[in-house]
């Protein structure tokens, strides 16, 4: 099921990302520069069952690689320090990160052939939409 998430994609909306970046303690010179960007992410899935994800803005490329619902160290854009884990639910690939007691969720899902990421701390939610980049 994670195949249908495999592919480039490109940033075409952000709603809400300033007050979700709040929400989870950005500092203000990281938003600025996060509701500047407007990332290519890359999806794939080798033969061993990793998954890969590489975002790349003209800030920065980061780049994490995982199995489905294993617990991994990640450094976000950020430079948060979380634990994320990665998993699979009714089509929808949902990653919990988790640091200093907190929690954040983005579920990433395909509508109408475009990839939505709700983003949400809290009762902040943020939506970003990609499409597939040809």
């Amino acid at each position: 099921m994670v195949e249908q998430f495999v592919g480039k994609w490109k940033m075409t909306s952000s709603d809400n990302f300033d007050e979700y970046m709040k929400a989870v303690g950005a500092g203000f010179a990281s938003r600025q520069m996060a509701n500047l960007a407007k990332p290519s992410l890359t999806i794939a899935l080798d033969d061993q069952g990793f998954i890969s994800m590489k975002a790349v803005t003209t800030f920065k490329t980061l780049e994490i690689k995982f199995k489905l619902d294993e617990e991994f160290d990640e450094t976000t854009a950020d430079d948060r320090k979380v634990k994320t884990i990665m998993s699979l639910a009714d089509g929808k690939l949902i990653q919990t990160q988790s640091w200093e007691g907190k929690t954040t969720i983005i579920e990433r899902e395909i509508q109408d052939c475009k990839m939505i990421a709700k983003c949400t701390m809290d009762d902040v939610v943020a939506i970003r939409t990609y499409e597939k980049d040809a």
